[in-house]
C-alpha cells in the first residue's frame, strides 16, 4: 500500500444481538449524548458529553454477555454510535456507520443491541458522523473475561481508563466547514488525557489555569492501563516517567509480554499495559502523549502531560518531560516496534484453547486488494481523499437495507483490486467480497508473518510503506474499511465490503432488528414504535 502521509485503516468485524436478557447474562446502559460547555485548554468551548461526562462513560461487560445500549441524542444533528473492532458477529445492523445503518435523528433515540460474541479486550464507543469525534461523545468499552478463562498474567490491583488524542478548540462544525472549503485544518491547538489538558510542566508553553488529570495509585501494586487514542489525526508516543509499560494486550488479542520505555498509538488504535509501581515516592511523575512524525520545535505545546500521583509521594513531578524517542534519521525504528507486537500464541483469549490455534498460514488467498493511498487532490472542485482513485460517497440508502429490499442503484460493486490508472472519482463502489518500506508487490508476500501476526481492527500505514492485512472472509454482512483518521474518513477514504455466503443464501447472519431505522428510498416504511422521540422546553437552547 504505497502512501504520501501516514494514515490508519480501520476494518471492523461486527455481529449481532438478541433483545432477551437472561439472568446476569446481559448488560443494560442508557447514553445521553448532548452539548456542554468546558475548557480543556482554558478556553470555553462547546463539547459532546456523554451523560453529562466528557469523556463518557466506560461500558464495561463480559464476554457473551448481551448489551443493551439505549442512545438518546440530544444533539442539533443526526447522530450514530459505532464500536470498532467490537465482534457483533454474524450482522451488521448494529455497527453504526452510515453504509449500514440510517442515523438516529435530532431529539430521537434508538436502542443498540449486540452479543460481544467469544471476545475481550480494551475497545471503545464513539459518534461516526459529521466529524462529530473531534468534539468527544467517546468513552471507553472494555470486555472482560468469564471466571472460567485465566489471564496469561496475575490479576492486576486495578484498572485504568486513559484516553489521549489531539485537539482543536475550534468546534466540530468548525473543523468540517473548513475541510469542505479545501483547507487544511493545521497544528492542532493541544492533546487532552482524560478530557483534560497539560499539566504546567513549562510556564511558557502551558498557560495557568488549564485543569489537568491526576492519576492515583498505591507504591508496590501493579495496574492494567488501557490507553485509546481517541483523536483527529495524530499518531502520539505514549510513556510515563521512569516506569516500564509491559504490553498485555491489544484490541482484543493478549500480546506476547513485552516491555516497552513508550509506544507509539496512533489514532484509533487501544493498547492494554501492565505498569508496577516500583519507584520511590519522592515526587509524582509525569504521564506524556507527544505528536510524532512532526517537527518537535513547532509542535511542542501539542503534548498531553497528566501527573502518575502515588499515595505516599512527597512532592510535585518538575523537570523535563521524559524523551521521546529519537529516530529522526532512524525510519526502521518505527517499523521494528511496529512489528514487534505479536501475539501470545499460547494464552487463552475468550475461551480456554489457545488464541494462536488459528494461524493466518491457514487463510486460503482468493483476492488480493491493493488499497493505495495518495495526498488529496481535487474532484469535482472539492478536495477529496482517495483509495485506488474513488472517493467514498455514502448512499442515500444504507447498503445493508438496499441488499434487504433489492434496491438497486443504490451503490455498486465494482470497487478495483488495483489503484485506477484513469482519473480519480467519487463514488459509491464497494468491495464484493506484516509490514515494509516501498511499493508492495507479489514478492512482498515472502516477508510475511504467518505465525503469531497481531490481530486487531486498526492497523498503521507509515509515510511511503505497506501493511498487508490477511481476512478471512466468514462474517456476512457489510463491513466499514476506512482511514480512522477523520479528515480522511471525512473526505471520503473509506469503502464497504459486502460478504454474502452463497452456499447457505446467507442464513448465516441474523435478520434485520425489530428497531430498525429506515431512510433514502425506505423513509415511508419508518414507524414511530421503532424510534423514540423526545421534546426539550427550550429546544432553540439545543442549536
Amino acid at each position: 500500500m504505497g502512501l504520501v502521509g501516514s494514515i490508519v485503516l480501520c476494518l471492523i468485524n461486527i455481529a449481532l444481538a438478541f433483545s432477551l436478557c437472561l439472568a446476569g447474562n446481559c448488560v443494560n446502559s442508557g447514553l445521553e449524548f448532548s452539548y456542554i460547555t468546558a475548557s480543556p485548554l482554558g478556553s470555553p468551548q462547546e463539547v459532546i458529553a456523554v451523560n453529562g461526562q466528557f469523556p463518557g462513560p466506560t461500558l464495561n461487560v463480559t464476554t457473551n454477555h448481551r448489551v443493551i445500549v439505549n442512545v438518546n441524542n440530544k444533539l442539533d444533528e443526526n447522530l450514530l454510535i459505532t464500536w470498532p473492532g467490537v465482534q457483533m458477529r454474524r450482522a451488521s445492523w448494529q455497527d453504526g456507520v452510515l453504509g449500514t445503518n440510517c442515523p438516529i435523528p435530532p431529539n430521537s433515540s434508538w436502542t443498540y443491541q449486540f452479543q460481544v460474541k467469544d471476545q475481550i479486550g480494551s475497545f471503545f464507543y464513539f459518534p461516526s458522523l459529521h466529524f462529530q469525534r473531534a468534539a468527544g461523545g467517546f468513552g471507553s468499552f472494555t470486555i472482560s473475561n468469564l471466571s472460567t478463562v485465566p489471564v496469561p498474567f496475575n490479576i492486576p490491583d486495578g484498572d485504568i481508563e486513559i484516553l489521549i488524542g489531539d485537539w482543536y478548540t475550534r468546534n466540530h462544525k468548525a473543523l468540517r466547514k473548513a475541510l469542505d472549503a479545501g483547507d487544511d485544518l493545521g497544528m492542532p491547538d493541544g492533546v487532552l488525557i482524560n478530557g483534560k489538558g497539560p499539566y504546567r510542566y513549562d510556564t511558557e508553553l502551558v498557560p495557568d489555569g488549564i485543569g489537568f488529570e491526576t492519576i492515583k495509585v498505591e507504591p508496590g501494586k501493579t495496574y492494567r492501563i488501557r490507553v485509546h487514542n481517541v483523536g483527529v489525526s495524530t499518531c502520539l508516543n505514549f510513556r510515563i516517567q521512569n516506569h516500564n509499560l509491559l504490553l498485555a494486550e491489544t484490541e482484543g488479542v493478549y500480546t506476547f509480554q513485552k516491555n516497552y520505555t513508550n509506544l507509539d498509538i496512533h489514532v484509533g488504535q487501544s493498547y492494554s499495559f501492565l505498569v508496577t509501581m516500583d519507584q520511590n515516592a519522592s515526587s509524582n511523575y509525569y504521564i506524556v502523549a507527544s505528536a510524532r512524525f512532526v517537527n518537535q520545535s513547532l509542535w511542542q505545546r501539542v503534548t498531553g502531560v497528566a501527573i502518575l500521583q502515588y499515595s505516599n509521594s512527597q512532592g510535585i513531578a518538575t523537570g523535563p518531560l521524559p524523551d521521546p524517542p529519537n529516530d529522526v534519521y532512524d525510519n526502521s525504528f518505527v517499523v521494528n516496534q511496529a512489528m514487534s507486537i505479536r501475539q501470545h500464541s499460547s494464552a487463552s483469549g475468550a475461551h480456554l484453547n489457545p488464541q494462536g490455534s488459528f494461524y493466518y498460514s491457514s487463510i486460503i488467498l482468493n483476492d488480493t486488494f491493493v488499497l493505495k493511498s495518495m495526498p488529496p487532490l481535487e474532484i469535482d472542485g472539492k478536495l477529496r481523499y482517495t483509495l485506488n482513485g474513488i472517493s467514498f460517497v455514502n448512499p442515500d440508502t444504507p447498503i445493508r437495507l438496499a441488499d434487504k429490499f433489492n434496491l438497486s442503484g443504490e451503490y455498486k460493486l465494482d470497487f478495483p483490486t488495483r489503484p485506477l490508472t484513469g482519473p480519480p472519482r467519487m463514488d459509491k463502489s464497494a468491495i464484493n467480497a506484516t509490514m515494509g518500506y516501498g511499493e508492495w508487490t507479489e514478492n512482498s508476500s515472502t516477508s510475511y508473518n504467518l505465525t503469531d501476526a497481531i490481530y486487531r481492527c486498526t492497523i498503521q500505514v507509515f509515510p511511503g510503506g505497506w501493511t498487508a492485512i490477511r481476512v478471512s472472509l466468514d462474517n456476512a454482512g457489510v463491513w466499514n474499511i476506512r482511514a480512522e483518521n477523520l479528515d480522511r474518513w471525512y473526505l471520503g477514504q473509506e469503502t464497504y465490503m459486502r460478504i454474502v455466503n452463497p452456499e447457505e443464501k446467507n442464513t448465516t447472519e441474523f435478520a434485520a432488528p425489530d428497531n430498525v431505522l429506515y431512510c433514502g428510498a425506505l423513509s415511508d416504511l419508518q414507524r414511530y414504535n421503532n424510534l423514540s422521540l423526545f421534546t426539550f422546553r427550550n429546544v432553540q437552547n439545543n442549536h
